[in-house]
């Protein structure tokens, strides 16, 4: 690590490390970058489930037709009003996919954002429990975090 001017954290994901292009080096931007541009869904991957947005983006347009849009947030502790104010123009729900505890983490963060507007918002992530002992596949059927789980979800959310 060469750069010395911002704060580094480096989290150590308990299952398979992902890598991905991300362009230009870190520059202190912590805006969303939106990576795939689509319409009426889009799916925020936070974090390790950067990569399950990216799946799920596949599975929503072989089995729904939806070319939905993939965001990459690069903050989890506030929202970016700008990406997510711009995703009303032409998406129905947003999608977060966090990789941690659901209670107070990032997708209540944008749910909270989206308030009272007319934007759909589902929260995918994990309840606050010890769940060292379950096996990875239990674990991913309870919370709906595979993408043909997650498309189930959003058919029912957009036939509504």
């Amino acid at each position: 690590m060469e750069q010395t001017d911002f704060p580094v954290m480096i989290r150590v994901p308990g299952g398979k490390v992902q890598t991905f292009e991300s362009g230009n080096a870190f520059n202190g931007d912590l805006s969303n970058q939106v990576t795939v541009k689509g319409n009426t869904v889009a799916l925020l991957g936070l974090g390790a489930f950067y990569d399950l947005a990216l799946r799920t983006k596949d599975a929503l347009k072989a089995e729904l037709g939806i070319e939905a849009t993939v965001v990459n947030p690069r903050l989890s502790s506030e929202v970016d009003a700008d990406t997510l104010e711009s995703l009303k123009a032409d998406h129905n729900l947003v999608v977060t996919l966090e990789d941690g505890v659901l209670d107070g983490g990032f997708g209540e963060k944008v749910s909270r954002f989206y308030g009272l507007s007319d934007m759909k918002v589902l929260n995918i992530g994990m309840k606050k429990e010890v769940n060292d002992r379950v096996p990875m596949d239990e674990l991913l059927a309870r919370y709906h975090l595979s993408p043909e789980l997650i498309v189930n979800d959003v058919k029912a959310i957009l036939n509504k």
